[in-house]
């Protein structure tokens, strides 16, 4: 296997990037890793460790960083992509011309496109005129940077439409401490990993305005029918969001102390302006981006969701956490769809 597929290119060191990097190298693989930032790229050649990003791990010898990415893609049979969501067009559009034909292209990320409301697989067909789809992988799950770093027992979902990239994936990736699931849901399990992070707003908010652990319980509860509701409607299997990249993930970022999402959500609940929470982050919080996706989805739709209804209302309408919480418990019951996750 590893003859076969030779080193492995990774696009983003940010702490995703850089801990999933570190598990390729530990597992044998050659892996180039593509980083933005200079100083990223000498803290790593030169400590073996992303100061910036990942700090407190030690990173694989099998793994060597880069800021040049058409040299860290160039000839690869396997690029793993772990970019934000709102540059994967932009940097995807730099590798058309150099990405090898049949190169399996796995996709770490978690949002959907602001502008064209398209998940990431979306994004790779238009950007390589359709000839990703068959190739294509998604990588999403449970799983906290620093935890898989540090080794700590995890599991995630690899979706492909075909069953053989699927599989090269589980076994690449797989390792003592990092288990991989296969299936065929790719739009079911990018639903699940981008949604969630919404709902982790909205959960967070709940946290900082004090509101308690039934109210956080029943936000968890009805986003997880809101993400099946869409997905469901986008042609999905439903039975995707009672799996790993679906309640999975939704229960460890809306309750895990390592989550962005819950952080910003947190801390609107207590009152901080977002800008200054965004400006005292050093990574990307997906979901602030993917309300706005959410939101104008549900609608273009007809999609019933009016959790990340109310958290774009928040984020982008001036609408008060309060105010927002107070509407959504007054929303008329005879709107909402009995029987579903959780009956009448």
């Amino acid at each position: 296997m590893k003859d076969s597929i030779g080193r492995i290119a990774v696009v983003g060191g940010g702490s995703w990037g850089t801990a999933l990097a570190n598990l390729l190298g530990e597992n044998g693989y050659g892996v180039d890793l593509w980083v933005y930032e200079p100083e990223v790229k000498e803290q790593i050649a030169q400590k073996r460790e992303n100061l910036t990003f990942l700090p407190g791990f030690r990173l694989s010898e099998n793994l060597r960083p880069s800021n040049d990415l058409g040299a860290v893609v160039g000839g690869k049979q396997m690029v793993l992509m772990v970019t934000p969501s709102h540059l994967t067009r932009m940097i995807a559009g730099q590798l058309a011309g150099v990405l090898s034909p049949d190169a399996t292209l796995v996709s770490a990320t978690k949002g959907i496109e602001n502008e064209t409301l398209l998940t990431m697989s979306g994004v790779y067909k238009e950007v390589f005129s359709g000839r990703a789809d068959k190739r294509y992988v998604v990588l999403s799950g449970p799983s906290f940077a620093r935890e898989v770093a540090g080794r700590v027992p995890t599991l995630v979902a690899a979706a492909s439409r075909n069953a053989e990239r699927a599989e090269m994936v589980q076994k690449v990736f797989s390792s003592p401490y990092f288990r991989v699931y296969t299936n065929d849901d790719v739009i079911g399990v990018e639903l699940g990993g981008a949604v969630k992070n919404v709902i982790a707003l909205a959960s967070g908010m709940i946290d900082g305005l004090g509101l308690g652990l039934n109210t956080r319980a029943a936000i968890m509860t009805r986003g997880l029918a809101e993400m099946r509701r869409l997905g469901v409607k986008m042609k999905a299997d439903p039975r995707t969001f009672s799996g790993l990249s679906g309640v999975g993930d939704l229960i460890l970022t809306c309750t895990g102390d390592l989550s962005r999402n819950h952080t910003v959500g947190m801390k609107l609940g207590q009152g901080m302006a977002l800008d200054d929470i965004l400006a005292e982050m050093k990574m990307v919080a997906e979901g602030v981006k993917t309300a706005k996706s959410a939101y104008n989805l549900s609608r273009k739709m007809g999609v019933e969701m009016p959790i990340c209804h109310a958290i774009y209302q928040i984020l982008y309408a001036g609408v008060s956490p309060q105010v927002a919480s107070r509407e959504l418990m007054g929303r008329d019951l005879k709107k909402e769809f009995h029987g579903e996750w959780g009956g009448k």
